[in-house]
């Protein structure tokens, strides 16, 4: 780190001292003092005590305007009224009845409701068990083994999809993947059809292709409409599943996720985040004769094995309240299209602050997300007019990592607080009044790195 760096980090620091003592006490048994890869943050990361709509507060007292909204959970913001109120009500009924219970119908009903391709739903507890399902349904109702991914496509740690995000090194699998999981499945650069269908010729054992429908990290490296719908078509010419990872996109692109938007129906959808109102949960939804591999009566009638799917807190009360709360109040209204407009809105003011300043970066995303690129290639970009189709999804990717973190800090000191890729969510709760702020912190923070020599305009 330079010295000038070191400033900035010692000026962060200065603001944080109750979060750094925290941070000290955290690594003594959380290992780097973190419970999230993303939370980690030298030198130490906020520690959050409160956080209402918008905006959160840490430890220190400093207030910060949110756009990691929960790991992209809480399209409503934080600490919805309505949503608490259900929680509250929930919890003095209990929190964990071990037993069938209301709640749960009422929150599959809903997702049943808006999500095209729902007919059945099995629930998780996160979005990363509710991708295993999903795979491991493919596989006993094709009969088939493999698995078609595409680069940097995220879909959880479980085993059977790491290959897809880290990639192996020098052909050896990620750390503590067995070679012969991640023989299983094969990896091609996302939008490549040449490659996906070189993929079939080659191996006619594919279950499934599961899919960002967005692009990896909700559009970090966007991925066409078209696209969606050639996979839809050869998925159907070789007999396959099609898997949307609707983790991320579903309830917040639109009610129906993207698969509403595209008109591209899969077989099987992932959920997690937005559906769980806040709270930990996921689901498998998708076709009735797929999701009867999870069904005592059909799977006997038909002579099948069953797929086993225990699961202690699988459709929890508190999520089922929450989520079901929350579902109610995005259904059929136009919340998921005013905050993609707020998107819209903020990487446009975003990137008037990248022109104004003189620094060939742009910030790019879809809906209600943002990214920022950096231009590795120092390619003579306009901010203001920049298309990310245009660049390679490798090279939108390499953002500048000497950067990123000053950036970060430098936003941190001015009350906003981003993913450390400079990336996040925004949310219904955020209005004309957050968005002017962080534009204006955008601002100071570059201007902050610029003056100290880290970044340079040209």
């Amino acid at each position: 780190m330079t010295e000038n760096a070191n400033s900035l980090s010692e000026a962060f620091s200065a603001r944080t001292p109750i979060s750094q003592q925290m941070a000290e006490r955290a690594v003594k048994v959380l290992p780097s003092g973190v419970t999230h890869d993303l939370r980690y943050q030298e030198p130490h990361p906020i520690y959050i005590e409160k956080a209402l709509g918008p905006r959160k507060w840490d430890v220190d007292g400093n207030e910060y305007i949110d756009y990691i909204g929960g790991h992209g959970a809480l399209l409503l913001g934080h600490s919805h009224p309505e949503i608490v109120s259900a929680i509250e009500a929930q919890a003095k009924l209990g929190t964990h009845p071990g037993a069938a219970h209301q709640a749960e119908v009422e929150w599959a009903e809903k997702i049943c409701a808006l999500v095209p391709s729902a007919e059945r739903v099995r629930f998780t507890s996160s979005g990363t068990e509710a991708t295993l399902m999903a795979l491991r349904l493919a596989r006993a109702f094709t009969g088939r083994t493999k698995i078609l991914q595409f680069t940097g496509h995220f879909h959880g740690w479980q085993d059977h999809v790491v290959s897809g995000y880290e990639g192996p090194s020098d052909n050896i699998p990620p750390l503590g993947i067995l070679p012969a999981i991640a023989a299983e499945n094969i990896v091609v650069e996302p939008g490549n059809r040449d490659q996906v269908a070189a993929a079939f010729a080659q191996n006619p054992d594919f279950a499934a292709i599961i899919v960002e429908p967005t692009g990896a990290h909700f559009g970090a490296t966007p991925m066409a409409i078209d696209f969606l719908t050639f996979l839809r078509d050869i998925t159907r010419e070789n007999k396959c599943l099609l898997i949307f990872d609707e983790v991320v996109t579903g309830f917040r692109v639109a009610p129906g996720g993207m698969q509403e938007l595209a008109d591209v129906m899969p077989d099987v959808t992932t959920l997690g985040k937005i559906m769980a109102g806040g709270l930990p949960g996921g689901a498998v939804a998708g076709r009735l004769d797929i999701m009867n591999l999870l069904d005592f009566q059909a799977t006997r009638e038909a002579g099948q094995r069953k797929i086993a799917h225990p699961g202690t807190f699988n459709a929890n009360p508190m999520s089922a309240v929450a989520g079901s709360k929350a579902l109610e109040i995005l259904g059929g209204s136009d919340i998921c299209a005013k905050v993609n407009e707020k998107g819209e809105q903020f990487r446009q003011q975003l990137n008037q602050v990248l022109a104004d300043l003189k620094l060939k970066w742009a910030v790019y995303g879809t809906y209600s997300g943002f990214h920022l690129f950096t231009n590795s290639q120092n390619r003579n970009i306009d901010s203001v007019n920049f298309d990310s189709a245009e660049i390679p999804g490798q090279e939108l990717a390499a953002n500048d990592t000497t950067v990123l973190s000053p950036l970060r800090l430098a936003m941190l000191i001015n009350g906003i607080d981003t993913s450390p890729r400079f990336s996040g969510f925004l949310s219904a709760a955020h209005g004309n009044a957050e968005i002017d702020q962080s534009t204006e912190a955008f601002r100071r923070a570059l201007e902050l790195l610029i003056k100290a020599g880290i970044v340079e305009a040209s």
